[in-house]
């Protein structure tokens, strides 16, 4: 018998579907598939792989949430291929059939194509909580004193974090000539890098991993960068090359691209299956896929909503206590762009204007009441009357109050 509503994932897309989905359908029944036993925070992992939580304390919804909305939940199920003809969903157990489906699940890592790191029995990547799990059970196992990481990003170095936390020695290869490239500049990135290297870490930048090194135990022992030097380890995490998890997808007939193909009702080629989240390829961050969670159920039940929302450039850091906000741009693209930095012992702030449109913020240290910097930049809000008296770090909320998102006040009637 189909269920009216199948769901795969449970992450922030489908979390905030199925919870749409019961304001909307009282009555109806809604089932969850997923790969992953408990339901987890991405970005919360660092901590389960640094030993402070347990898979439990990884959730962010309520305990309740699923028993208390009725809603069924198939754990620990991998998704094997989609009927489209057939309404089915074809997983590990067995077929789920559905009257309409939605594809919420996310993103997984990619293994570079350097010698022996798609075949050994010790590289892992750090994606979802069967990932972390894998590690760390491998870190309890073996002892491991040094572990190999390849990339600078958020994953890479939540891993790096967690990893230190533990007192494991870790070397970290970025391509880049500076860590988080996508978010920091060289001032922000070099404020990291100090707090890392304090703690005990080691980068190698601007250098890539070109071969390794197997025992007879087909494990790495050793990676071999692209200037000559061996660096030793007891494992090797890949923390760069994600991409979105439709390789399932394969031979089911839905439109696909960078991710699964969707329109502006996050519906895919087939009528009676949606997407939603990282899967998509259309925005990698927290709220949005929610949003799109929402949206998606929303039209899964016959309304008529729009996802419009494509603004994904956005990033809240916290390492060793050091905050930072990073929005849109982080370097001007060419010098009609006028840049605005202020420093302090404790504080980074660095602005970057086009033609009196915001579109790119770094602030590091203290960022609380810094919300509006995203509405700006998402929605190009034109600031050059608000400078001309008025120094661009001094804005806050009450300068915006009011405001629609063409930039135009309303007023009360």
């Amino acid at each position: 018998m189909a269920i009216p509503y199948v769901i795969l994932g449970t992450g922030a897309a489908g979390m905030a579907a199925a919870e749409r989905l019961r304001l909307l359908k009282p009555q109806a029944d809604i089932q969850m598939m997923s790969v992953d036993e408990y339901s987890h925070s991405r970005c919360m992992l660092h901590k389960y792989l640094a030993g402070e939580r347990d898979e439990a304390g990884l959730a962010f919804m309520p305990e309740d949430f699923l028993e208390k909305n009725r809603i069924f939940w198939g754990r620990g199920q991998k998704a094997l291929g989609i009927d489209p003809a057939g309404h089915r969903v074809l997983m590990e157990n067995g077929y789920q059939p559905y009257e309409k489906l939605l594809i919420a699940t996310g993103s997984v890592f990619g293994i570079p194509p350097i010698p022996n790191f798609r075949t050994a029995s010790n590289v892992f990547g750090f994606r979802d909580l069967s990932d972390a799990q894998k590690m760390k059970k491998r870190l309890e196992e073996t002892k491991a004193k040094h572990v190999f990481i390849v990339g600078s990003g958020l994953v890479g170095l939540d891993v790096a974090y967690a990893l230190l936390e533990r007192g494991v020695k870790v070397t970290i290869a970025e391509m880049a000539e500076r860590i988080l490239p996508l978010q920091t500049d060289e001032i922000s990135a070099k404020a990291y890098q100090d707090l890392f290297e304090n703690a005990g870490a080691q980068f190698k930048l601007g250098i890539g991993a070109s071969d390794s090194v197997v025992n007879d135990n087909n494990e790495i022992t050793a990676v071999k960068l692209s200037n000559g030097e061996e660096i030793p380890c007891d494992f090797v995490v890949c923390a760069a090359g994600v991409r979105p998890n439709i390789a399932f997808l394969e031979g089911s007939g839905l439109e696909t691209d960078r991710g699964l193909k969707v329109n502006e009702y996050l519906q895919t080629s087939d009528p009676d299956i949606y997407g939603a989240g990282d899967v998509t390829a259309l925005s990698g961050i927290w709220p949005n896929a929610m949003d799109q969670g929402r949206i998606a159920a929303a039209n899964m039940t016959g309304q008529k909503q729009v996802y419009t929302d494509r603004f994904c450039i956005k990033n809240t850091i916290n390492f060793f206590g050091l905050a930072m906000l990073s929005v849109g741009d982080v370097l001007p693209k060419d010098d009609t762009y006028t840049v605005y930095v202020r420093e302090s012992r404790s504080s980074y702030k660095k602005a970057i204007v086009k033609d009196g449109v915001v579109t790119g913020v770094q602030l590091q240290g203290d960022i609380s009441h810094t919300g509006f910097w995203q509405y700006l930049i998402k929605n190009r809000i034109d600031v050059s009357q608000i400078l001309e008296s008025k120094d661009i770090f001094e804005l806050s909320y009450g300068d915006f109050y009011g405001m629609d998102s063409m930039g135009e006040y309303v007023y009360a009637v």
